[in-house]
């Protein structure tokens, strides 16, 4: 669906030449939600407008539906800019025009007639569940509301790819939830292939099917959405998945739990089917120690259950070792670490 060879985008001014993109490979498949994280500067929001070459690519090849798109002439580029549709952190609403007059707006430019614009408008209207504020003015609107405005626009066109640049970072987390369920509804029922970027692990983590971690420019991590959580293998990717697991924490908690807690702490890590077995009974009995759960958690990514816990080990110092050891090889086990170290 969309595929980048060898890409890399070079910004040049007098004083300074900037690598934004370096020699980045990798593939969204069709109907799937790709996210792309990484800390600001690390060459995401680059990456996604080289989709529609509102950036063209220094070096490589951007291919969508097996066509090389820096060699599409105008006529061309036009048509398939109308088939990717794109929506923003900032909502980027014309405040002048009402959310109908917003939502015909690329309707109008590509040249439907009234009927079919407003056929079009009502009908994305009623998917994005704003049917009564098609007479507001944005400035009337929540930030939820305009940012299902945006999606409206972008999809009036009927396109095949969907393009968010940060699109829930000025909501709350409640708008956010809300507007990640419009965005997989998107995705299910209209089967579109949504590339979207974030510095935010728990979006990937609720809607992604595949992710690539970026920093300086290049992907740094890629693969499934649960391959990266059970075995991030950078240090990036692994302080990402530590803000939504919890898992390191603030001095004055680890202080607190180690005052409460004088036994050995370990973060124990689930995967699959290992959440349903009774582990910790059973290496409590084993070895003769006792196990007190102090937190845990537990998540379903793309299908497949993730839990976690924080333990307390109490016991003979050596059959603690021992049963660590054997801990491991059904379960990841991970030291309970300061958020500052």
């Amino acid at each position: 669906m969309i595929t980048f060879q060898g890409v890399s985008k070079v910004f040049r001014s007098k004083e300074h030449i900037t690598k934004a993109v370096d020699q980045v490979t990798l593939t969204v498949n069709k109907g799937d939600i790709y996210g792309v994280i990484g800390f600001s500067g690390a060459g995401k929001s680059t990456l996604l407008r080289l989709v529609n070459l509102l950036e063209t690519p220094t070096e490589g090849k951007v291919i969508i539906n097996s066509q090389e798109i820096s060699s599409l002439s105008q006529k061309e580029l036009r048509q398939l800019r109308r088939r990717i549709g794109m929506i923003f952190q900032n909502f980027n609403l014309f405040n002048s025009r009402t959310v109908y007059g917003n939502i015909a707006y690329p309707l109008k430019l590509a040249g439907a007639s009234k009927q079919e614009v407003k056929a079009r408008v009502t009908e994305m209207l009623q998917f994005v569940g704003l049917e009564d504020k098609a007479d507001h003015y944005p400035e009337q609107l929540s930030g939820g509301q305009k940012q299902r405005v945006g999606i409206a626009r972008a999809l009036a066109t009927s396109p095949d790819i969907l393009i968010c640049d940060e699109a829930t970072s000025a909501l709350d987390p409640e708008t956010t939830g809300e507007i990640l369920k419009l965005l997989k509804k998107v995705n299910e029922e209209l089967n579109i292939t949504i590339m979207l970027i974030t510095h935010e692990m728990h979006v990937i983590r609720s809607i992604c099917d595949r992710v690539a971690v970026m920093e300086n420019g290049t992907v740094i991590e890629e693969g499934s959405v649960f391959e990266l959580f059970a075995h991030p293998k950078t240090q990036t990717t692994k302080n990402f998945i530590n803000v939504v697991q919890n898992d390191k924490l603030s001095p004055k908690l680890l202080a607190l739990l180690r005052a409460n807690y004088p036994g050995q702490l370990v973060r124990l890590i689930f995967k699959g089917g290992v959440t349903g077995e009774p582990v910790l009974s059973q290496f409590a009995k084993l070895f003769n120690i006792d196990f007190n759960i102090i937190y845990g958690s537990i998540n379903e990514l793309q299908g497949q259950l993730f839990g976690s816990l924080i333990v307390e080990i109490k016991g003979d110092e050596q059959e603690i070792q021992r049963a660590l050891e054997s801990l491991k090889k059904k379960v990841e086990v991970r030291e309970v670490i300061n958020h500052e170290s």
